[in-house]
């Protein structure tokens, strides 16, 4: 009775592994729900892979990490900041853990909270996120003081956005910089550059060890490995107009109300906003909140090869479905299945097949 990801372990450790095999400096990125795995499944498949280092997103990720990957190193991708909550940085003098830093003024500090501490330093990319301007390299080198520079790290916009060959360009800039610096590191972190660029980039600075941060490639790079499934929790005949749910709508015709497991908790209906590119984008953004001004909107839950209608919003725990009485709704017992986003959705069960 639940929401479930069912995985074919055989296949979706196969592609991984081959990325692997092909970048074998990679470093998985553990972050968030775990892409919907959860962190400590992914750690422990790391592990089995034999690599030396994750990548986690927060400080509050990094106790957890260090438990689950006991035989590697731990890498916090958002920046330290002198505000962390202590507790969150108890581990900041462990050689187990680099921390990401990207301002000079926070160089100094974290050289004078925990000398001797592993840093990647990072440079600010046209993400235009977090990171050192390259102009700043030569004095956040004069800070570093007894911190050990572990690598230099950038964050590049995703692969195919921007024009071609546009990241890999930037890539080879940074690179370059770190090459004439006075850094004492020839390692270089990259995020979000296509295979070919890597080897690309590999193949014109041979004097660098250019490490990949792979997250969504590395664990969501098979879908089909991936099916989820959601458990018909109840059933109901309901007639035209009658009203059902908390906020008591009526159904627009005959048929049956399915509740199934898998609500707002879960991720189920909580979407992340995208950008509409282009006239037709943008129609379909406009279509799709007329309908749900008007209280009809789609769900992620397929019966009879359709996704079926929301007849209110999801629940905490569940959602309430409105199947017509033309097809044949599956019974109490029985699973569904549902699309969902993995990186925003929350599973009571991870099923390795």
């Amino acid at each position: 009775m639940s929401l479930t990801l069912h995985v074919d372990s055989a296949r979706w450790r196969a592609g991984f592994n081959r990325l692997v095999q092909a970048h074998p400096t990679t470093v998985p990125v553990i972050k968030g729900n775990g892409y919907g795995f959860g962190r400590d499944l992914l750690a422990r498949e790391v592990g089995a892979l034999g690599l030396d280092l994750i990548a986690v997103g927060t400080y509050a990720e990094v106790p957890d990490a260090l438990a689950y990957f006991p035989s590697g190193r731990v890498m916090v991708l958002s920046p330290w900041r002198p505000f962390e909550d202590p507790d969150m940085t108890a581990a900041m003098t462990s050689d187990r853990v680099l921390h990401t830093v990207g301002r000079v003024e926070d160089v100094a500090a974290l050289a004078a909270a925990a000398p001797g501490a592993r840093v990647v330093l990072e440079g600010e990319t046209s993400m235009s996120r977090h990171g050192l301007d390259r102009h700043e390299l030569a004095a956040a080198v004069a800070e570093l003081g007894d911190l050990v520079v572990e690598g230099f790290a950038i964050h590049l916009p995703l692969a195919g956005s921007g024009p071609a060959d546009g990241h890999l360009r930037e890539a080879e800039s940074w690179a370059a910089a770190l090459e004439t610096s006075q850094l004492e590191t020839t390692t270089l972190f990259v995020s979000h550059l296509s295979p070919a660029e890597l080897g690309t980039l590999a193949e014109r600075r041979p004097g660098l060890t250019i490490r990949p941060r792979t997250g969504t490639a590395l664990w969501l790079g098979d879908l089909g490995a991936l099916s989820v499934r959601a458990t018909v929790l109840d059933r109901h005949s309901v007639g035209r107009g009658e009203q059902v749910g908390y906020r008591q709508r009526g159904v627009p015709r005959d048929g049956v109300l399915l509740i199934l497991a898998g609500g707002t908790s879960h991720g189920v209906g909580l979407e992340a906003p995208r950008g509409a590119g282009g006239v037709l984008g943008r129609g379909k953004t406009l279509a799709k909140g007329g309908l749900e001004a008007a209280g009809l909107v789609l769900s992620p839950f397929t019966i009879a090869g359709k996704q079926r209608w929301f007849v209110e919003p999801p629940h905490m725990h569940v959602s309430m479905i409105f199947v017509p009485a033309d097809v044949t709704a599956p019974q109490v017992g029985d699973a569904v299945d549902v699309a969902v986003r993995f990186t925003t959705t929350t599973f009571d069960r991870v099923i390795l097949e």
